[in-house]
């Protein structure tokens, strides 16, 4: 995420503090110190421990990462005079399990997290409400649905699919990919129009709202790996690995983005082919320079 900020913010003359990222979330005085130093016109929230079989291991890390790291860091911005627009990033998670006859999902639906990690950024958005209303701070709160992209982390499934995928084509492993339940959808967005949609709000959102950043569409995880097959250009079997299934998991979810549609103009722009194309290229190179 942060590369494709820095990426995007070069090209639409945004200056970003890369060093805002090197500081531990907890540490109230250094952001204040960070902070008067040079005072942001706008924060994007991104830190966070946001990988659920961890949180599910780390509980109280988790919650004091996520939860604790938001007051502080909101905290910091108010001790050094910040005026400018907030904006924190939750999750589609938030929302919990969803019956297929209430699909697509807005942001009117009821929060129901099912992980420590969810109840973790659900409680830090209802802060984040309660300071945009007493704290006279600027603040909008996003609630994006599964994102991919170039360089996204392997223990998300379709990087991990591409990684093991490209590590097959360059005869690096078995032509087998080990995969969890691959019959279920999923709202997928590239990375990149997630970050367009994060700038369009600092210009039209609107204070105390909740966005869905989502492509407002499903797609099965078997087409997904289908089609990067296809871009690999190799033959390979699936198998399904019974440590990746999840015990209890949602057959359907896909989110509705017409708030965000409606009050910003935000669209897609870039297609999951494209996608896809981006993430296998960057581990096929990846692998294969070591």
């Amino acid at each position: 995420m942060y590369q494709h900020i820095d990426k995007y913010g070069a090209q639409e003359g945004i200056e970003i503090y890369p060093q805002a990222g090197t500081i531990d979330i907890l540490d109230k005085a250094a952001y204040v110190k960070l902070f008067r130093a040079k005072m942001p016109e706008a924060v994007i929230h991104l830190a966070a421990m946001s990988y659920v079989p961890e949180s599910f291991e780390n509980p109280e890390k988790t919650y004091t990462v996520n939860f604790i790291g938001t007051l502080r860091l909101l905290q910091a911005l108010k001790q050094a005079g910040f005026a400018g627009k907030f904006l924190y990033v939750g999750t589609g998670d938030a929302y919990g399990k969803v019956d297929e006859g209430d699909l697509p999902i807005d942001e009117s639906r009821p929060l129901a997290p099912r992980n420590p990690y969810a109840v973790s950024k659900v409680a830090a958005e209802y802060l984040c409400y309660q300071w945009s209303q007493t704290e006279n701070m600027d603040i909008m709160m996003t609630r994006p649905f599964n994102h991919i992209g170039p360089g996204q982390a392997p223990h998300f499934v379709v990087s991990d699919f591409a990684r093991q995928i490209a590590s097959i084509k360059l005869g690096m492993a078995e032509p087998v990919l080990n995969t969890g339940n691959i019959d279920v959808s999923r709202d997928f967005t590239d990375v990149r129009d997630v970050i367009r949609a994060y700038i369009l709000l600092f210009r039209h959102g609107r204070n105390s709202e909740r966005y869905n950043i989502c492509s407002g569409h499903e797609i099965s995880i078997r087409t997904i790996i289908e089609k990067l097959v296809v871009l690999s250009g190799v033959d390979i079997a699936v198998k399904t690995d019974p440590q990746r299934v999840r015990p209890v998991e949602q057959q359907r979810a896909y989110g509705s983005c017409a708030k965000l549609k409606n009050e910003t103009g935000w669209e897609p722009q870039i297609s999951l082919d494209e996608s896809l194309q981006d993430i296998f290229k960057y581990w096929e190179e990846k692998l294969a320079n070591g």
